[in-house]
């Protein structure tokens, strides 16, 4: 079901697979996005949700002054959250939302009891999540019918497979 009570935040859920898939809707425009996190947490606790997958290739570089709110305010709520799982899409070349979210991670290590994977893009991050569940398809055509597929989804895939991706000549 897709979700439209966060308006900074593209947001699905499963109950099914106890599944929560964000994105970032706003685009550079930041102003609103700690009271969109602390909507997104209450909306984690709400439907109990195990498995969550934040993707942050969609949100613009977090200043430092929300990385210390976040570490302060926001990673203290996800930790007691009943995830088991969760996927952090990011690409490679995000590099500061990457750096961001390691010392994030680095910080809240103690307290964090749930398994934290990166992934470069969403689709396979939500494989991984799903346990590759024949619901899938259903939840990727439930996106994409409200939100499109944005990139190619085979370039995307593609880009976590490198090993088997070779160029032509």
């Amino acid at each position: 079901m897709i979700i439209t009570t966060i308006s900074d935040l593209s947001v699905q859920h499963d109950e099914a697979l106890g599944l929560l898939r964000v994105e970032w809707a706003s685009g550079q425009d930041m102003r609103t996005f700690r009271a969109s996190a602390e909507q997104l947490l209450q909306l984690a606790k709400q439907l109990e949700v195990s498995s969550m997958l934040l993707d942050m290739n969609s949100f613009p570089d977090i200043s430092v002054y929300d990385q210390v709110w976040l570490g302060t305010n926001w990673m203290p709520g996800l930790v007691k959250l009943p995830l088991e799982r969760l996927v952090l899409a990011i690409n490679r070349r995000r590099v500061h939302n990457q750096l961001a979210i390691d010392s994030l991670i680095a910080l809240s290590r103690p307290f964090i009891k749930f398994d934290i994977q990166f992934f470069l893009t969403a689709i396979p991050g939500l494989h991984w999540l799903c346990d590759y569940s024949v619901r899938l398809p259903v939840l990727l055509a439930e996106w994409n019918a409200v939100h499109g597929t944005g990139p190619s989804a085979a370039a995307d895939y593609l880009s976590e497979l490198p090993g088997l991706y070779r160029p032509l000549k």
